[in-house]
């Protein structure tokens, strides 16, 4: 939740899309924004994402219905909000079908490709999602005594091979997309 006067404190933070900044550029302003920023944050696990999977629910469709609650959560705290501004990640019009059959669904939103460039409240949001995952990220690298490599990369399977050679491939299922390709290149091609 930005008011017209944060723009400023915004700017002189640096905030901008998080693709622009590094890992230690997100942890560092992240931990700022949190502290000095409304925000609203929903997360979906691995597992629920893989159950909505073969439910035959897309990330675009998971995407809207988190961004929904969000806002929604946020509009119920400031019901006087002037502007919804949100990347636009799907066209409006799927966006909205996504929604069918919730109980609640916010609109008048103003949609704009590549958002993060444009709105400093949509380039906050994403600094406070990466820095969110970068957390749990640090906390599941500490709960299992590894580093998680990111990308899709040699590098990726190497460490899927060691962590089921480690915690089984029930405990790596329950962390990993297993709709992505290099869950297939390990499990299913058998590398491990």
């Amino acid at each position: 939740y930005v008011r017209k006067q944060d723009i400023k404190r915004l700017k002189a933070l640096g905030v901008d899309d998080s693709k622009r900044l590094n890992d230690a550029q997100i942890m560092e302003l992240g931990k700022i924004l949190i502290n000095e920023f409304e925000y609203s944050q929903v997360s979906l696990n691995n597992e629920k994402y893989n159950e909505l999977v073969d439910k035959k629910m897309n990330m675009n469709e998971m995407k809207a219905k988190l961004h929904n609650q969000v806002l929604l959560n946020l509009i119920k705290k400031h019901p006087d909000v002037k502007s919804i501004l949100m990347d636009q990640f799907a066209e409006e019009k799927t966006y909205y079908k996504y929604l069918e059959g919730e109980p609640e669904i916010v609109k008048n939103i103003k949609f704009k490709t590549k958002g993060e460039s444009y709105f400093p409240c949509v380039a906050a949001a994403s600094v406070i999602a990466r820095y969110a995952f970068l957390k749990e990220k640090e906390k599941l690298e500490k709960q299992y005594g590894m580093t998680f490599p990111l990308g899709a990369n040699n590098k990726v399977n190497t460490f899927a091979k060691e962590f089921i050679n480690k915690y089984g491939l029930e405990e790596f299922d329950k962390l990993v997309k297993k709709n992505f390709a290099n869950y297939n290149e390990v499990v299913t091609n058998k590398l491990i």
